[in-house]
């Protein structure tokens, strides 16, 4: 395994390998249409990035970074783990291709997934290893998010005693998917693919997917210093990414207390999670900036920072990463 050439991947590789060919192009296609529809998006983000110190803007650029780099290190982890070690450095670009997968369309993550299968089997790493690895980062993504949602919850209540009706159904529609999601893999791979609707294993690739996660080994969510090496590495992105909205409204010349950033995002990206709106576009927006408003930010200050932040979270990484997306894949 380990002195497998990477373009000579295990035949058992190969289904993947077509399947994601193909789905690839869907996506990039997908991609280019989010780029073109919202092109005004992007031209206010230039603008605003025109009247910014550089200094913020580079210490933006670096939070960001380093979040491709915390999701790569679970991966890295896991693969030594596993004793298929790669370089964290080769990780990294399948860290922003992946986000662009996940992103260019809703599918709770499916297309991200079937990217990072093919993805990692081109570098040698055998399916159930993969999905081994999948498991782990499934499990340990969503239960960083709950922590994340639970402190999130405790700030509304505590600092800004601002609980109301729709918070309480926001985070009760997330909890359940935030379960749900990881659960029904352990489901799946406890009972099998038998249980599928047969409609749902007509789907290319999807089926292979499903009984992929049945092969998959658990080793790795028995070790408990890697799964709590693994929700420190997730939890530490939703981390960056409030300090980057931090930094978006020093850009702006707004000083806000972190109790009132956290909050604002993580909202903005609970909703995002359990909307269909690819990408977030919108419904990321529009929350982010109203819940700034409600806990004392300005309105024009909070959409500046907000268009600021998914700039630097969405827009900068989608062009790298549709290329990267392609050159991961045949």
């Amino acid at each position: 395994m380990k002195g497998m050439a990477v373009n000579n991947p295990h035949p058992e590789q190969k289904p993947w390998l077509r399947f994601a060919t193909w789905f690839s192009g869907f996506l990039l296609f997908a991609g280019l249409i989010l780029l073109v529809t919202h092109f005004s998006e992007l031209e206010q983000f230039a603008e605003l990035l025109r009247h910014a110190k550089p200094k913020w803007l580079m210490l933006a650029a670096l939070l960001q970074v380093t979040t491709y780099i915390s999701v790569a290190g679970v991966w890295y982890l896991s693969l030594r783990q596993l004793g298929e070690p790669h370089s964290l450095l080769s990780l990294i670009p399948l860290g922003i291709a992946k986000l662009f997968s996940d992103q260019a369309m809703p599918s709770g993550g499916i297309s991200g997934t079937a990217f990072l299968i093919a993805a990692l089997g081109r570098l040698g790493v055998k399916t159930p290893m993969c999905m081994a690895i999948l498991l782990l980062s499934l499990v340990t993504y969503y239960g960083a998010y709950l922590l994340a949602s639970l402190a999130t919850i405790f700030l509304l209540w505590f600092y800004h005693h601002a609980i109301n009706g729709w918070i309480i159904v926001l985070f009760t529609i997330f909890w359940i998917f935030a379960v749900g999601v990881p659960a029904g893999a352990l489901w799946i791979r406890h009972f099998g693919g038998k249980e599928l609707p047969p409609l749902l294993l007509r789907i290319p690739g999807l089926k292979k997917l499903f009984f992929a996660f049945i092969d998959a080994p658990i080793e790795l969510l028995k070790n408990p210093a890697l799964v709590i090496a693994a929700l420190l590495l997730h939890g530490s992105v939703f981390v960056l990414d409030v300090a980057t909205l931090w930094v978006a409204l020093q850009v702006v010349g707004v000083h806000c207390s972190l109790w009132a950033i956290t909050p604002a995002f993580m909202l903005a990206s609970m909703v995002a999670t359990v909307g269909p709106m690819p990408l977030g576009l919108g419904t990321f927006e529009a929350t982010c900036v109203s819940t700034l408003g409600v806990l004392g930010v300005p309105v024009e200050a909070a959409l500046a920072a907000t268009l600021i932040l998914r700039g630097f979270t969405l827009w900068l990484p989608m062009v790298p990463g549709m290329w990267l997306m392609r050159q991961a894949l045949p």
